[in-house]
């Protein structure tokens, strides 16, 4: 499975005072317009506020530093103009400062390669009922009347088949290449015992070997290492289990639909 894309990093600086939030670079953007213009409605359209939300701003600005940042002057358009104080001036010196800072910082960590862990952290957050989820990239798209049949290369060279409508597969951008995320439900998954007179018309048929048993009041937790890296979870019933004499190490295959499979990406 080729690597995927390196994330650009980037980032941005907020200023906040206890659990206040000033805001960020508009704001400073804001007051340096204003500095600029000596005009409140110059300033906002310049940064792409609205005259209120400027005001707005400037008055929560003003209320958080405990010091004016903006006055009001007498005389001008409007009923008054408007001008920075010195202790604004400061703080545009300052957070420019701190832009430069930050700015150098993240070409400092893009030079350090990390922008791939970062991509990792990112599919980390996923967060998901289902109990399976795993990593692939589109193979091939097989369209049809309604359903359309994606086929995923994941880990161990396995490939795994998912069927869903063609408007999600236009809604997901989905073609060869396309990094998904696969996410299958434990008890969607079926565990079958190798051997002679196994005929099943489930797509996916996933070999592997029995990591752990987890027993339960009623079901018990299968897991799967797969042949060539990953594991999938199963849950079936203690009779089950029992039946297919299923032990550690044991031989077995993670069966299931392509129906099954819920994809997922990452945007």
């Amino acid at each position: 499975m080729a690597p995927s894309p390196d994330l650009e990093l980037d980032g941005s600086i907020w200023l906040r005072s206890g659990d206040q939030t000033w805001g960020g670079a508009q704001r400073i953007a804001l007051l340096a317009q204003i500095g600029a213009t000596g005009s409140i409605t110059a300033a906002a359209r310049a940064v792409g506020m609205s005259y209120k939300g400027a005001w707005d701003a400037i008055d929560t600005m003003n209320n958080l530093a405990g010091v004016p940042l903006v006055e009001r002057a007498a005389g001008g358009k409007g009923g008054g103009g408007t001008r920075l104080t010195a202790q604004a001036h400061a703080l545009i010196a300052r957070f420019n400062r701190l832009q430069e800072e930050h700015q150098r910082f993240m070409q400092h960590l893009a030079s350090q390669g990390l922008a791939g862990d970062l991509d990792l952290m990112r599919r980390f957050m996923l967060k998901t009922s289902a109990r399976n989820r795993l990593l692939g990239r589109v193979e091939d798209v097989r369209p049809g009347a309604v359903n359309d049949e994606i086929r995923i290369a994941i880990a161990g060279g396995h490939v795994l088949r998912a069927t869903i409508t063609r408007d999600s597969t236009a809604e997901l951008g989905l073609r060869p290449g396309r990094e998904v995320i696969a996410l299958i439900k434990a008890s969607a998954v079926l565990v079958g015992v190798p051997g002679p007179g196994l005929r099943l018309s489930a797509d996916n048929r996933l070999p592997g070997r029995v990591a752990q048993l987890r027993g339960g009041a009623v079901n018990d937790e299968v897991v799967i290492d797969l042949d060539g890296g990953g594991t999938l979870a199963a849950v079936i019933t203690g009779d089950s289990a029992r039946e297919l004499a299923l032990a550690e190490d044991s031989p077995v295959q993670a069966i299931f639909s392509a129906s099954s499979v819920i994809l997922g990406v990452m945007d």
